[in-house]
């Protein structure tokens, strides 16, 4: 078990690597043999060749494992946690229950490390296992993010003791910083990863900050320590002096190959708290997460607080004001196991036939029918949409779906907020907040795989906060729903602080760059000799577009960004209208600063042009702010040739002719009327995507 587990590590024994070792290539026998008959002499011969290999085989086995420190025990300690993760379904004391998440940036190894302590505690076996095991998405696997947490029961013996480790593995992105949120909430401590050549980030920073939050125990470790630009020393001191924690007792390991596991499992046991024993009082049960399961109806996550629940027992969720009979209860391990009985400390699931989506949400408090809870836990703050965007069905007849697909994602994910839409050029659609613009494309992604719907997004945009002269305010994320120009004094858009973490070497480009999305410069600081943090305050609207893009591209790949909402601040916004023959199209009018207007109304104004299909008469496309014109093109006409049968003659008469066919065009232009197709709006929203 042991080898499968870290095969090619250097925690394994030597005799163990020497069982798994190929033969020495340059200690090959060169004795050759009959096939029906060997002599006595080359049989010894054979012997002492093998001697000879064993021997060369053992000193190059323990010339390879002597450039590592290894513990002596290592194997038989891994073997034995294999034995008892067996066992993981029998319970332990309260005392014995370890509540943890894993939290880190993007793609520092979190998924990994979560794979490997699977493995080392025999929760997966080896012919199960596969990597991002947790990830059990398509999405995440192509992507190679996570974006659902994902929690897990594992068993770990300790001095002689079984306990019961409870894994929450958790995104890294700052979109889905809500899921992290949610499965801190639900633990007593936290593992906090850092890449030991990339050292600390943007998102590194923001999660210690929700883990302080929580009054989680923090366990810093130091993962990739194998690589060759692994700098344990530097990254140990820049964790010290930016995020301000005791390093002295840092873990060093590599997640890939299997270094310093036991030592994590150890720290888990003997630094983090056990949760309180209140298995006496009341049940009541935090829900941290959901999903809807179309054989069995809602399934719900739950950390247990107090009490216990039973299979079989009338449950109430408080919030909803719904009873329900609980005809399955279990753990993840990390598949769903089912068990008898859950108690106060415990993560498990409840299955109980739960049809409407609307009755089990995340963040609910779950207690008996009959011996109800005097209060409802906390549960989490509301997630507040950062960006927003139009979901249209191409096949208006997919509208219900839709609806349904919606209400089903967002007991998934939490953070999604939606509301009905009419579109004159698409119909009926919703209304959608998100957090951030990957979360917006990974919502989009899941709803088109998950439920074979084909769906069209507009632009993304923010909400605007316009004070009306009346002293009214309103809130708006739609162009079509602003005031009119005479009814608002101002208009106000949200600002985030954003910080960014660079290198010094892209210090300018990135300056720059905050400077050209109308951002202001608040600090800049070197956190270590060669990294700098600087923060800017910058409208979100300036954001939503191609910001991470070209922070990324502009920086090589080596800068990070964490922001936060911070307020509204009032600017010189306009509404950007299209008019295509005088009349105005409500789907192309945006919202922009007054700066950047000439440059998205004439992008926009040349793209309609290739797109729209020349009619009989001329075709006006223009740009406008109010009655004012500030980009203008034109579809000249389809001329039909009514000269063509004047073949000599008088002049008057080609003259009647050519001032019949301009009377004809200008009553068409009067009563015509240009259908913009699909396909031009589609083009037209990608490029508003690109320019705003």
């Amino acid at each position: 078990m042991a080898a499968e587990i870290c095969r090619a590590s250097p925690l394994l024994s030597v005799k163990t690597q020497l069982f798994h070792a190929p033969p020495s290539p340059t200690t090959t026998t060169t004795t050759t043999t009959s096939r029906f008959h060997t002599s006595s002499h080359s049989k010894t011969s054979l012997f002492s060749h093998r001697v000879l290999n064993l021997n060369a085989s053992f000193s190059a086995v323990r010339r390879r494992s002597s450039a590592v420190i290894c513990q002596a025990n290592t194997l038989f300690e891994i073997d034995s946690v294999a034995k008892a993760g067996q066992d993981r379904l029998e319970k332990v004391p309260v005392s014995n229950i370890r509540n943890f998440s894993i939290i880190a940036h993007i793609d520092h190894g979190k998924s990994t490390l979560a794979d490997k302590l699977l493995q080392v505690t025999g929760t997966v076996h080896q012919r199960e296992m596969k990597d991002q095991f947790l990830d059990n998405m398509d999405l995440e696997r192509e992507r190679g993010i996570t974006i659902k947490l994902q929690a897990a029961r594992m068993r770990y013996v300790f001095e002689n003791k079984p306990y019961c480790l409870n894994l929450i593995d958790t995104p890294g992105h700052v979109d889905f910083s809500y899921e992290v949120s949610r499965s801190l909430a639900a633990c007593e401590g936290a593992l906090l990863v850092v890449d030991a050549s990339q050292g600390v980030e943007a998102q590194t920073l923001a999660n210690v900050y929700l883990a302080l939050e929580n009054n989680l125990e923090i366990i810093p470790v130091l993962n990739k320590i194998d690589l060759p630009g692994a700098e344990p020393d530097r990254v140990i001191k820049e964790i010290e002096e930016v995020v301000g924690l005791d390093c002295s007792n840092a873990i060093l390991c590599s997640a890939k190959e299997g270094i310093g596991i036991i030592d994590i499992l150890n720290a888990i046991v003997a630094r983090i708290p056990p949760p309180a024993d209140t298995s006496q009082r009341p049940l009541r049960a935090l829900i941290f997460d959901s999903y809807y399961d179309p054989y069995r109806g809602v399934i719900v996550y739950f950390r247990v607080v107090d009490g216990t629940i039973k299979k079989g027992d009338r449950v109430y969720f408080m919030a909803s004001g719904k009873d329900y009979f609980a005809d399955e209860i279990g753990v993840l391990s990390p598949n769903q196991q089912e068990v008898k009985e859950l108690y106060a400390g415990e993560v498990g699931y409840l299955s109980a036939s739960i049809r409407t989506v609307a009755d089990a949400r995340v963040g609910d408090t779950v207690t008996h029918y009959g011996r109800k809870a005097d209060q409802s836990l906390p549960g989490y703050e509301e997630a507040t949409p950062m960006v927003f965007c139009g979901l249209f069905p191409v096949d208006a007849d997919q509208f219900p779906d839709l609806r349904d697909a919606l209400e089903k994602l967002q007991l998934n994910d939490a953070a999604l907020k939606f509301e009905p839409e009419t579109s004159s050029a698409m119909g009926f659609g919703f209304r959608c907040g998100f957090l951030g613009l990957l979360h917006m494309e990974i919502v989009q992604e899941r709803l088109e795989r998950e439920y074979n719907l084909s769906l069209i997004t507009t632009a993304p945009s923010v909400v605007y906060r316009v004070n009306c002269v009346d002293g009214d305010t309103v809130e708006c994320s739609n162009p079509s729903l602003l005031p009119e120009p005479g009814k608002r004094r101002s208009i106000e858009e949200p600002y985030v602080k954003i910080e960014m973490l660079s290198p010094k070497d892209y210090i300018g480009s990135l300056m720059e760059l905050g400077q050209d999305r109308r951002g202001l410069f608040k600090e800049m600081k070197f956190i270590t000799e060669n990294r700098a943090s600087i923060t800017y305050e910058i409208p979100l609207a300036e954001m939503v577009g191609d910001f991470f893009d070209q922070l990324k591209s502009r920086s090589k790949g080596y800068a990070s960004m964490e922001y936060t909402f911070i307020g509204y601040r009032e600017s010189d916004l306009i509404k950007l209208d299209i008019l295509i023959n005088g009349d105005s199209v409500e789907p192309l009018a945006t919202i922009v600063h007054r700066d950047k207007a000439y440059s998205v109304g004439r992008a926009l104004t040349q793209k309609l042009k290739e797109l729209i299909p020349r009619q009989m008469f001329k075709v006006p496309i223009q740009a406008c702010i109010g009655s004012k014109v500030i980009a203008s093109e034109a579809l000249s006409a389809i001329r039909k040739d009514v000269l063509a049968k004047c073949y000599g003659g008088d002049i008057s008469r080609k003259k009647k002719l050519l001032k019949k066919q301009a009377e004809g065009k200008k009553r068409m232009k009067s009563i015509g009327k240009v259908d913009v197709p699909q396909e031009a709006f589609m083009a037209v929203l990608k490029l508003e995507k690109e320019v705003i």
